[in-house]
């Protein structure tokens, strides 16, 4: 069991939610400077933000040890793992989507809730965005990559409603973990299978995020959830 997601509720007329999936070992806590940041700045009053918090879970790179995950990892040394946690990342995009349908169930319009993540996070916030049955405003994936690769197609529901939602993807160019070029070939990838990703790269980044890839997502989400004007409540 994890601890309930963190909630950072929006300051005047809840009308969007951005959900946001923190790393391996991390913690929703970990991620909260993003709306703190926002919210010092006057920007995005009416998103509400969730952070949820992966299980504890045993690691097998971490020698089976337990820590927060929303899969298990045997291996980094490929993004294409031969052995995969399926099991794990099929129940953490059960969880995520039910995470969405909770904010739809408030009211929320589902093409005003956007869902990404960091590394582990953003992998597993790609791929439920990509699988979730109702359009989506957004989907974002930082230092993050592609997962189930020989699957995910026939994971999209038929009508793919989120073929035309713009994806946003960044990606430090010295990231020792999760490589550029997987972030890249993940980018590639989907462009190929019709969707419409922007990937950027950042000089100098390692396994982390930099205030030029938060302006960017700031820059994304501005475009993906424009604020409700007065006139149409």
């Amino acid at each position: 069991m994890s601890a309930p997601a963190l909630v950072v509720p929006a300051l005047k007329r809840h009308t969007a939610t951005v959900i946001v999936a923190h790393g391996l070992g991390d913690s929703g806590a970990g991620w909260m400077f993003l709306a703190e940041n926002w919210r010092r700045r006057g920007k995005f009053e009416e998103v509400s933000f969730v952070f949820p918090n992966a299980p504890s879970i045993p690691i097998t790179i971490n020698m089976g040890m337990r820590m927060p995950g929303w899969y298990d990892l045997a291996s980094l040394s490929d993004i294409n793992q031969r052995s995969e946690d399926e099991t794990g990342i099929k129940r953490s995009q059960e969880y995520f989507h039910n995470l969405i349908l909770e904010e739809i169930n408030k009211g929320i319009p589902s093409n005003r809730i956007v869902i990404g993540g960091f590394s582990q996070g953003g992998a597993i916030g790609l791929l439920s965005g990509l699988t979730f049955p109702q359009k989506l405003g957004g989907i974002f994936g930082l230092s993050s990559y592609l997962l189930l690769r020989n699957k995910i197609r026939d994971m999209v529901p038929a009508d793919n409603p989120n073929k035309e939602t713009p994806i946003f993807m960044g990606h430090g160019d010295i990231d020792p973990v999760v490589r550029h070029e997987w972030g890249q070939r993940t980018a590639d990838t989907l462009k190929e299978w019709g969707w419409n990703v922007d990937f950027r790269t950042y000089e100098g980044l390692p396994h982390s995020a930099d205030p030029e890839e938060i302006d960017d997502l700031e820059n994304y989400l501005n475009q993906r959830l424009p604020q409700v004007s007065d006139k149409d409540e």
